[in-house]
């Protein structure tokens, strides 16, 4: 093999080179299969299932997808949580190519694209199916966050560079590979979301064809056309899933979630062998609450400002809850209490009753969250400041390696997406969409209009990965907020390819970067 193609495998192997052939570099063998014995496709199929745990960390996607918003922020505090300023960067919109966050995504889904492809070369009629239904998913979100997406042809040479689809190629691509398996796709499985499934796939066409009028717009700042025929789409294809909503909108946050009928597609965890599902509670708790956080993330006043304060979805708690935490999971603010055998100081301390003790922070002061926030925390209020939000409910014998599922797709997010296509000008009706996802919660419903449903949206799916997107397809995402005073330029509607892969002709990097 000539110098020049060893490089370009090395480097594109290791950025994600998208190709199903074998190569050879002094006999490794570096895309998992050789001349002489097929891959293992159901242990590739299965890494590319176990790489949804990606989804699961406060980096990557979790930050690009919410801090970039209104409803979180990673303000440093002191001397922690500065590195480098990349968490403040996300949500006052000062990224660059550099930022590590930006390429270790771009590496985690493109890695999984590359395992995809592999399984659909070489597996058995049942791998490829969901081998492309995983691929679609990955690729779904890259043309979200990056525009444009690297790929290979079947059995081309590893070689070579990889092309690229344009946005609008990639979106074309994902309907007609999504509209193609959905027959061969298994009906959910009862009890397990986990598995690529019928559901899954028409959640994803849904997605697909509600923003495909941004996905298509000649510039990522518009303006956005939203066509009647794929508003019609979004409405046939929610309407094509069978599901319901869970009586208790924590059900599908619970350690035993995957029994919930409300969760389309998951992310699997096991107790002890699971993601990082934990970073749901632990990024924003203060140290001395059990379970022990790492006090960074908080959500800003004006996105808890959205919720009536006795909303269930943000203010949730049962006797097991309060005994063993101290706190109703959700957005915790104001003064934090003890837990069962622990004291002010969070010691596990053997007699003390729950909720009997105000929490201190590390130096004596009351551990009492504030809504205020800033982007630098300094003073008395460095371990206080911010609303912190617990998303799951831990289970109180695994909180490191918990069994919760981590939800990627929500029943309850279809039907908003059918209420918004019905708006905006598909066919159908609106129905009791809003009034049935507003019953479980006890507060009125919003209202069917395009604010509504926004606003709804904002509510009902907080830091499950969607506000960036809906923020974009509703036109906010630019716009100045609590701790973003500018209107940001529109080069920040996607974000910057890593520099390493650049390197590839075929890419260029997106403008403004």
């Amino acid at each position: 093999m000539k110098r020049n193609n060893i490089i370009k495998s090395v480097l594109f192997v290791s950025t994600l080179i998208l190709g199903v052939s074998c190569t050879n570099l002094e006999e490794e063998i570096l895309d998992g299969k050789d001349s002489t014995n097929s891959i293992q496709a159901k242990g590739v199929l299965q890494s590319a299932y176990e790489g949804l745990r990606s989804f699961q960390g406060q980096g990557q996607m979790f930050t690009m997808d919410e801090m970039s918003t209104d409803a979180l922020v990673g303000p440093t505090r002191g001397g922690d949580w500065d590195d480098n300023g990349k968490w403040r960067a996300f949500h006052t919109h000062d990224w660059d190519a550099t930022n590590t966050e930006i390429r270790d995504a771009w590496n985690s889904l493109l890695v999984q694209v590359y395992n995809c492809n592999l399984v659909i070369e070489n597996g058995t009629p049942a791998e490829i199916v969901d081998a492309r239904f995983l691929r679609a998913f990955y690729y779904y979100n890259v043309i979200d966050l990056f525009g444009q997406a690297p790929y290979r042809e079947l059995n081309s040479d590893l070689g070579d560079y990889p092309k690229v689809y344009t946005r609008t190629e990639a979106t074309e691509f994902l309907i007609k590979e999504l509209e193609e398996i959905l027959p061969s796709l298994a009906t959910r499985t009862a009890n397990d979301p986990s598995i690529a499934n019928k559901d899954a796939a028409h959640f994803l066409l849904a997605k697909l064809y509600l923003n495909k009028g941004v996905f298509e717009a000649g510039t990522p700042a518009g303006p956005y056309t939203f066509a009647a025929a794929d508003m019609t789409k979004v409405v046939e294809n929610v309407d094509a899933i069978n599901s319901s909503l869970a009586p208790n909108y924590w059900d599908n946050f619970a350690p035993a979630n995957n029994t919930s009928n409300e969760l389309l597609f998951t992310s699997k965890n096991i107790v002890g062998t699971g993601g990082d599902v934990r970073s749901r509670w632990r990024m924003g708790m203060h140290y001395n609450q059990r379970p022990s956080g790492w006090n960074g993330f908080t959500t800003l006043a004006e996105y808890y400002a959205k919720f009536d304060p006795t909303d269930p979805r943000i203010k949730y708690s049962t006797p097991g809850i309060l005994d063993t935490y101290g706190n109703p999971v959700g957005f915790q603010q104001g003064q934090m209490r003890n837990g069962k055998d622990r004291d002010a100081k969070g010691t596990e301390v053997k007699g003390i009753a729950a909720n009997t003790l105000d929490l201190q922070d590390r130096v004596g002061h009351p551990l009492y969250f504030t809504t205020a926030i800033t982007l630098y925390v300094e003073g008395a209020v460095l371990e206080t400041a911010g609303v912190r939000g617990m998303k799951y409910i831990p289970d109180v014998n695994n909180e490191d390696n918990p069994d919760n599922d981590y939800v990627l797709m929500r029943y309850s997010d279809a039907l908003l997406m059918k209420a918004e296509a019905v708006i905006r000008g598909g066919s159908g009706s609106v129905g009791t969409i809003m009034t049935d996802i507003a019953a479980r919660t006890g507060k009125p419903a919003s209202t069917a209009t395009l604010d509504g449903v926004y606003l709804e949206r904002g509510k009902e799916l907080w830091w499950e990965g969607w506000r960036r997107n809906d923020m974009i397809r509703f036109g906010k995402f630019l716009g100045p907020r609590e701790l973003k005073s500018k209107t940001s330029d529109p080069k920040y509607l996607l974000y910057p390819l890593p520099t390493n892969v650049l390197y590839n002709p075929n890419i260029k990097q997106n403008p403004g970067y």
